[in-house]
């Protein structure tokens, strides 16, 4: 069976990716950013169930060093690990450059050395900027309107050149907007609902007019994992979309509806982007990911907002101050 290395595995897609390989009883490198506390993020509540299977390594992408132990006898990589958040980036810039780019490079060196098989570099949709065509595929122009985003499309650039100066295998994957269970509260559909389970008498949101594809987490673990078997994808970009967009203001009262609530909505200025960085419509063609893995049925909104709802509502019950949900998570 193959063993596989998963960088950023403690966060959202990661542990929700790591969970699945386990499922399917692969053995997983799961690399983790280092803290003081030990703690795995995501990977926690994982531990005890796939014991046998999983091994976690705890360092930070940019310390090569610290990444090498992990690579030993891995023969697929996924890289997960970066700094995500797009208002953070407006503040920090220089550690956007220095995780998601440097990092990537580090994970491009060891891939080489290690002469792994496949390495799948995990992008943004936000590369892409504000839609200049709908559905946008993977043809669609690059415009990064953040710091995240230009440190992706950068990252991006670089695994590419590994792949035509050294034939490293690289595949780029660029999900379009993810969620689900695990997610954190700096995501708009985990912000919607935590508001409204702890009873705000007003959601306090940003841009309401911006309109996104949705794609449920488990869905992106799955079609990840699928990739795997296809040796024809070498060099490619897949997107990872729904092809189907929701304007902000219709999710908020699609949710507020699956919870009772009658929405007031409240545009709160500090969650407002830059106009220019505003990215307005992200709306992904699958065309090219169905036409490699025949058919894939995506989990539909609906369905996916059950299950994001009913685990917020248990989760938010355990651990309410842990969400600092009265704050704004950038």
């Amino acid at each position: 069976m193959k063993k596989i290395l998963v960088t950023g595995a403690g966060g959202f897609i990661g542990s929700h990716l790591v969970e699945e390989l386990l499922k399917q009883k692969y053995r997983v490198n799961a690399f983790v950013r280092y803290n003081s506390l030990n703690r795995w993020g995501n990977l926690e509540f994982l531990v005890d169930k796939f014991k046998s299977n999983l091994s976690i390594y705890l360092g930070d992408v940019r310390d090569k060093s610290t990444l090498k132990e992990a690579f030993k006898g891995v023969d697929v990589v996924y890289h997960l690990a970066a700094l995500i958040s797009i208002p953070y980036s407006y503040i920090a810039p220089q550690s956007f450059l220095d995780i998601n780019v440097g990092g990537t490079f580090n994970v491009l060196e060891l891939s080489r050395e290690f002469k792994v098989k496949k390495v799948f570099i995990i992008s943004t949709s936000e590369v892409y900027g504000s839609a200049q065509y709908i559905p946008m595929d993977e043809s669609h122009p690059k415009k990064p309107q953040s710091p995240y985003a230009a440190s992706k499309a950068s990252a991006d650039l670089l695994a590419l050149s590994y792949y035509y100066t050294y034939s490293l295998p690289i595949i780029i994957v660029r999900p379009f907007n993810n969620y689900g269970p695990r997610q954190s509260l700096r995501a708009i559909i985990p912000t919607i609902i935590s508001q409204i389970i702890c009873n705000f008498k007003k959601i306090k949101i940003g841009n309401i007019y911006s309109s996104r594809d949705f794609v449920f987490v488990k869905d992106t673990a799955k079609i990840l994992i699928k990739l795997m078997e296809y040796e024809n994808i070498i060099g490619n970009e897949i997107n990872i979309a729904t092809s189907n967009a929701i304007v902000i203001k219709d999710l908020i009262n699609k949710i507020a509806l699956k919870m009772n609530y009658e929405p007031v909505i409240e545009v709160d200025e500090i969650r407002l982007r830059p106009l220019s960085s505003e990215v307005d419509k992200l709306l992904g063609a699958n065309k090219k990911l169905l036409n490699i893995l025949g058919n894939f049925n995506f989990t539909s909104l609906d369905e996916g907002l059950d299950i994001t709802i009913d685990y917020f509502k248990k989760d938010i019950k355990k651990k309410k101050e842990f969400y600092k949900i009265e704050l704004y998570n950038i």
